[in-house]
């Protein structure tokens, strides 16, 4: 079967006077895994139960291949979804549990027995099949959930933060998994998470949501290093923040004095419209963009803050720092620092970056 196309035009789904989610807008092309990312409460899993058919929307239509889906209930839009608790029948095999979608829709059991045995192959259960939920592990059991889904072959495959119960080395082993699986059967899969690190890990695209709305739609690497707005920049991955007025611009290099009194120098954009003097803007770097050297060395960069050590956490393949400055604290990352001397509590240091890794952020009051 062909993977789906999903397009959410106007989306918009309320409870009360509360919105849930209002005014999306969306188009997932076939084949992609496609990620909703946000905190609790924004509204990503609202927004997939309308797509399942779980919830109808308000506002808006959802179309799957063209067709519109408002008011088509679940099991006829051909659509798989994987809970967050897996919701296995503890009661029934391994091959019980995945049959069971197949046997509900009047399948014959020698086809059962086939789709059965294949599908647990494809995620690697092949040999548990006699065994109960009780008697796996916690991947396996995810693997189950996911097997369950796919041997009905759906159309399209919605997961509702699958990993969230489990521990941190087996999740990224299986969000690994997952992400072989799925580009293996180039299956359109939507994934609902408030991990950052997952959805930048697994995503061709995002939509980073917050209060029932899209912010920024884009691509991971997009989405991590051009930030539209003060939520994502703060919200995915960590940001150094300075509110500040415009100095002076020019078409390379627009100069800013922060409400702290620091001169920061971002590089312009081509794509964006230049800000002039007296404009106010919000500026965001990321930790691991600033370098540490030792106060009284002669770097060079066009950023140059002057601070000291307030606290450090050795994490083995990097060091977190933070950094006082005269009128603030700064988070600095320095890059596996194996055989390098780790600066100090209360050591002075001189925190500096490249203007290309300061970038203009639109606040989140505009």
């Amino acid at each position: 079967m062909q993977p789906a196309e999903v397009r959410l035009d106007g989306i918009g789904k309320s409870y009360g006077e509360q919105w849930a989610v209002r005014g999306v807008n969306l188009h997932i092309r076939r084949g992609e895994f496609f990620t909703f990312l946000g905190p609790s409460g924004c509204g990503k899993t609202t927004l997939l139960r309308i797509i399942a058919g779980f919830v109808f929307p308000d506002e808006g239509t959802i179309y799957l291949d063209g067709q519109p889906m408002d008011h088509v209930p679940p099991w006829r839009r051909n659509v798989g979804l994987v809970f967050q608790n897996y919701a296995l029948w503890p009661h029934m095999t391994v091959f019980e549990n995945v049959a069971f979608g197949l046997r509900e829709r009047k399948v014959a059991p020698s086809e059962i027995e086939r789709r059965v045995m294949e599908t647990l192959k494809q995620v690697d259960l092949q040999g548990t099949e006699n065994r109960r939920p009780s008697q796996l592990s916690g991947g396996q059991q995810q693997r189950v959930a996911v097997a369950r889904t796919l041997v009905i072959q759906p159309r399209l495959l919605l997961l509702d933060e699958p990993l969230s119960n489990l521990d941190a080395k087996l999740r990224i082993d299986m969000r690994i998994e997952l992400l072989k699986l799925q580009r293996d059967l180039g299956l359109t899969t939507i994934y609902v998470t408030h991990d950052q690190e997952e959805a930048l890990a697994l995503s061709t695209r995002i939509a980073v949501m917050n209060g029932g709305r899209v912010v920024q739609e884009s691509t991971p690497r997009q989405i991590y290093e051009q930030p539209a707005n003060e939520f994502v920049a703060a919200f995915v991955g960590q940001s150094n923040l300075f509110s500040g007025k415009v100095l002076q611009a020019d078409p390379r290099v627009i100069e800013v004095r922060t409400d702290d009194n620091l001169v920061i120098r971002a590089a312009s954009s081509a794509s964006a419209k230049l800000p002039e003097r007296g404009d106010e803007v919000l500026l965001s770097v990321r930790p691991e963009a600033m370098e540490l050297r030792a106060a009284g060395s002669t770097p060079t960069g066009a950023n140059q803050l002057t601070g000291h050590v307030a606290a450090s956490a050795y994490q083995g393949s990097f060091v977190e720092y933070e950094i006082q400055l005269a009128g603030r604290a700064l988070k600095t990352y320095t890059i596996n620092p194996k055989g390098r001397a780790l600066f100090q509590r209360g050591q002075g240091v001189v925190v500096i970056f490249a203007a290309d890794d300061v970038v203009i952020v639109r606040s989140d009051g505009e």
